[in-house]
């Protein structure tokens, strides 16, 4: 007995001590990191035009990262007002109260800065400021200006998104290229019909705390005619990297273009939930897809 008493308190810390962790590491948004990782190591095959070396890679992942969590954990510190009101996000660390907001908001400055650093240092200034800059975006221009008074916040603000290939490129090469543009704009391009296929599915949830997206504003027709229309304008984005990726990278483009473009004339015509989850959940895989495919494009070109 007095060998369980002894292991067991040590078992409790440790248990603590690991929620803890998992509750810091949630306000850095992983799923959304893990995205934002893929598209940004895309970027870097691309320009290396197999693997980069060693220390730029890791250095430019983990700090990408790092950066990107960062300013996802100060979101969560902005936004715990209406996070704790919406059923989808409720249950975050910082309105459930079991992360204070101070110590919230700290953590997230923190990350963010060691993230831009470890790129500064493992690769070039260049890099670090683009992952610095995407952080500020998303931070001071869709957190705090544009989410909450305007119908465009995820058009104009979902541009931070597309910062991670701008800074892979720059990890490798030290500048940018018109190829790391066009990837940029690819995803400036696919991020309103990716969110607001979400937004139509928690439009309620926007209603009750205020925040105008799309479907609250305008309603949930023109939403998915908007929808449909941005996703034709990023199938026509997705195509501008055959000049240097070639035709193998195209004829990718093209397939998975093409199914979200089906998706998205569903989603408009059926008008129900099922058909916006399922453009949703696609796009996530679009994206992803379509960045293993520039890589493959770069690495093997046909």
């Amino acid at each position: 007995m007095a060998v369980e008493s002894r292991v067991q308190p040590a078992t409790d810390v440790s248990g603590r001590l690991l929620r803890v962790a998992l509750d810091y590491a949630a306000l850095l948004k992983p799923k959304i990191i893990l995205l934002l990782v893929v598209t940004e190591l895309g970027a870097m095959i691309a320009a290396a035009r197999g693997w980069p070396a060693p220390g730029p890679l890791l250095g430019g992942l983990a700090g990408g990262a790092m950066a990107a969590g960062g300013a996802g954990a100060i979101n969560c510190w902005f936004d715990r007002d209406i996070d704790a009101v919406m059923p989808r996000t409720r249950r975050r660390p910082i309105p459930a109260g079991r992360i204070t907001p101070t110590h919230g908001l700290g953590f997230g400055i923190a990350v963010g800065l060691a993230g831009v650093a470890l790129i500064a240092v493992s690769s070039h200034v260049l890099a670090a400021a683009l992952a610095a800059g995407g952080g500020v975006f998303y931070v001071f221009v869709y957190t705090m200006w544009l989410k909450r008074s305007s119908t465009q916040n995820i058009v104009i603000g979902g541009a931070a998104g597309a910062f991670p290939p701008l800074v892979g490129w720059a990890v490798v090469t030290g500048s940018l290229s018109p190829l790391a543009w066009a990837l940029f704009a690819l995803i400036f391009f696919w991020t309103p019909p990716h969110f607001w296929a979400l937004a139509l599915l928690l439009r309620r949830q926007y209603s009750a705390v205020n925040v105008p997206m799309l479907p609250v504003v305008a309603g949930q027709a023109r939403t998915r005619r908007a929808i449909l229309a941005y996703t034709a304008i990023m199938v026509v984005v997705s195509m501008v990297p055959v000049v240097w990726l070639g035709v193998a990278y195209g004829s990718a483009s093209l397939v998975l273009g093409s199914a979200f473009l089906y998706l998205a004339w569903r989603a408009m015509r059926a008008e129900d939930g099922p058909s916006a989850m399922a453009l949703f959940h696609y796009s996530l895989a679009y994206l992803a897809l379509i960045f293993v495919a520039v890589a493959v494009s770069a690495v093997v070109p046909v």
